[in-house]
Parts: C-alpha cells; structure tokens; sequence
C-alpha cells in the first residue's frame, strides 16, 4: 500500500508576509513611482555591470503594475522579467505575469502539464523578494534618488 502525500494547502499568511515585504521592498527602489514612469538599478554581477529596470506600465488610484527586467540579455540564459501589481490600500505586491504567463492559480495540482509546482504563486513571490533583496544589498541607483518622507 502505497502512502499518499497530503495535499498542499496555500499558507495564507506567509504568502500575505512575502506580499507585504515585496512592496515595501519596491517602495524603496522607486520611492518616486506615482511621478516617475521608470527607474534603472546598476548591479554589478561577476564584474559585469547589469542594470534591472523598474516600469510603470499603470497607474491607478489604489493599484500600480510595475514591469522589471533585466536589460541586459544572455546568449544561454533569458534573465528573469516580471510584472508586479502593488495594491496601495492594502500595502502589498503580488507577481502577475512572469515570461509571458499570467495568472497564478494559488494551488497546482501535481504532477501537471506545464510543470508547475503546488505552490507556484508562492514561490513566484518568494523568489521577487529574493531579487529585490539582493538589488538592496548590492545595487546602485542609476539616477538621484530622492527619499519622501
């Protein structure tokens, strides 16, 4: 008799914590995103200068969706790029679309077709704040940055 694993249940306050650090984590690389459209991040990975651009591609009174991708593209590797909604009321950034594919389910059964894990939206928003974090630690702002307070 063979054991079956449970069924992954989506950790509603864990993935409301990752929302919430994502956007203040944006907020503090585009501090000046309701005036600016676009905002440039210099890292220097392995030496090698990059640059994540950060996009307002909408504006709206309680929502904002920012694009962010890699500028500079690879040979073996497409760089990740995302867009991300940030829901101004309720303080939160969630991933939308990532590599042409939109809308996340918040649970996956698998094994399923396109290889998607159980916890993919999870896991989309965990690896954002991964990215951000790092631009934090080791990235440069490529123009003046102006700090609202």
């Amino acid at each position: 008799m063979a054991l079956r694993k449970p069924r992954y249940r989506v950790d509603l306050s864990s993935l409301q914590a990752v929302c919430e650090a994502n956007f203040y984590r944006l907020r503090q690389l585009m501090p000046d995103m309701a005036e600016t459209d676009e905002s440039h991040i210099v890292l220097d990975a392995a030496g090698e200068p990059q640059r994540l651009v950060l996009q307002v591609l909408e504006r709206c009174p309680y929502t904002t969706t920012l694009r962010l991708r890699h500028e500079k593209q690879h040979q073996w590797l497409t760089p990740p790029s995302m867009e991300v909604r940030l829901y101004h009321d309720a303080r939160m950034a969630e991933v939308t679309v990532v590599h042409q594919r939109r809308r996340f389910r918040s649970v996956y059964p698998y094994p399923n077709e396109q290889m998607l894990q159980p916890d993919e939206k999870f896991q989309l928003n965990q690896f954002l704040g991964e990215w951000l974090g790092y631009c934090h630690r080791h990235g440069q702002s490529a123009q003046p940055v102006l700090i609202n307070r």
